[in-house]
């Protein structure tokens, strides 16, 4: 996984942590759903990039 990778999913994750919370002042429900969806996706996009990257180690480790 390159760093500009991790970086995107980060940044992904973090404007919705931000959106999240400008929901929960303003209490708008619409906007706080769409905070939490954009974390979960950065989540889960990078959890499946740890996944390869931990097949790729593996299958390196198993030719050396």
């Amino acid at each position: 996984m390159s760093f500009t990778d991790k970086a995107k999913n980060k940044v992904e994750e973090m404007s919705g942590a931000a959106k999240e919370r400008i929901g929960d002042m303003t209490d708008n429900e619409r906007m706080r759903a769409e905070g939490a969806g954009a974390q979960a996706e950065a989540r889960a996009r990078q959890a499946g990039e740890n996944v390869k990257d931990a097949g790729r180690d593996a299958k390196d480790a198993f030719t050396r």
